[in-house]
């Protein structure tokens, strides 16, 4: 996909792209930290038919939403032929501000977080000086168990 980049002077970025469907979809980020998901026609960018704007939380989640399955799909997919392993989406809610190291997860729970996914952006590997922050999505691999127990952990603390 082709995205293009506008600079907005005294707003923001504007970054959209053209959709099979004849319009363009985008995201103006403003300088003060809002975003506004827009909708446009394809021949006009400027003429916008849709604008809804949105808390940097509301932005994440939506990223969230549509970026992570994506990645959990392609990490399931990895995995089909290794039994016993699965990969699952675990929002983590308990190490809001905390370290990756902080969980100790891998050793309470015999799974590992192979990403996190913040405001729609895959931070693979991370290591256990990695700061977790709030709408943070881990994405864990490990057996059925494992993953019960680090969604408790993650969620519970």
């Amino acid at each position: 996909m082709n995205v293009e980049v506008t600079p907005l002077p005294g707003i923001g970025v504007r970054e959209d792209f053209a959709i099979r469907a004849g319009r363009r979809i985008g995201v103006i980020s403003h300088r003060e930290g809002k975003f506004e998901l827009i909708v446009s026609r394809e021949d006009d960018p400027d003429a916008s038919s849709v604008s809804i704007p949105l808390t940097p939380e509301e932005a994440g989640t939506l990223a969230g939403l549509l970026g992570s399955p994506q990645l959990v799909a392609r990490l399931t997919e990895q995995h089909r032929d290794i039994s016993g392993i699965t990969t699952r989406q675990l929002p983590v809610t308990a190490f809001a501000g905390r370290t990756l190291g902080d969980t100790a997860l891998r050793t309470r729970t015999s799974a590992s977080i192979v990403a996190v996914v913040r405001l729609g952006a895959a931070h693979p590997s991370p290591g256990p000086e990695f700061v977790f922050a709030d709408g943070d999505l881990a994405v864990v691999v490990g057996t059925a168990e494992g993953l019960d127990a680090a969604a408790d952990l993650l969620t519970g603390g």
